[in-house]
């Protein structure tokens, strides 16, 4: 079987939603100065790098990401070439649908994230949720920052994927994926009460 990561590398430099929480490590122990192990502490927000966002995250009272079910995580999924577009339209989604696909991944990068935030990033129309929660769809992923536009208040896509009861996915990197027929595995961390976790995500396929 082919492993295909789609996790951006996490570090001091990577990018994150401008007043949140960039990514620090501290050392309590180390090697080199004679301790046994190497030990250190990460602090950084949930939502960093290939994230799950929770309900809680966008809904009062939603369900947090130690409670969400973890099938809409694994499974088969399809990755779909929006390269390009300033947001997923219905007709980006239509041919997965169509194909009977639960889990749908939009690849919509040019070029990757350098180390500054960038706030024009493709996002989702309210109706292409609509029309995926329509279809049964349990999951949508993107390759951008968010599934709202970064100006948006009302976050009116968030909320559609909570109406139907999806699970996103942001943050990817498809940058090097053929679109087509994949396994996804992007299992959220058990941390009681957070709104998002972040994710090792990995497309799987087999090689024949």
């Amino acid at each position: 079987m082919q492993l295909i990561d789609i996790s951006p590398t996490l570090n001091e430099l990577t990018p994150v939603w401008p007043g949140d929480t960039p990514l620090t490590r501290q050392w309590l122990t180390r090697l080199e100065t004679g301790s046994n192990i190497d030990l250190s502490t990460l602090n950084t927000t949930v939502h960093i790098g290939a994230h799950a966002d929770a309900p809680s995250h966008y809904l009062q009272g939603g369900p947090t990401i130690d409670q969400v079910d973890l099938d809409a995580y694994l499974g088969p999924c399809v990755v779909v070439d929006a390269t390009g577009c300033e947001q997923i339209q219905p007709e980006h989604c239509d041919a997965a649908i169509k194909s009977g696909a639960r889990r749908l991944l939009f690849k919509t990068r040019t070029r990757r994230e350098g180390e500054v935030f960038e706030t024009d990033f493709a996002s989702f129309s309210p109706e292409s949720v609509i029309m995926m929660g329509e279809a049964g769809v349990l999951l949508a992923g993107i390759d951008t920052s968010s599934v709202d536009p970064f100006h948006s208040k009302g976050l009116p896509a968030h909320k559609v994927f909570g109406q139907y009861n999806i699970r996103n996915l942001e943050g990817l990197d498809l940058f090097q994926v053929e679109p087509g027929e994949y396994e996804l595995i992007a299992l959220p961390l058990k941390l009681q009460g957070f709104d998002a976790s972040p994710v090792r995500a990995i497309l799987r396929r087999n090689s024949k």
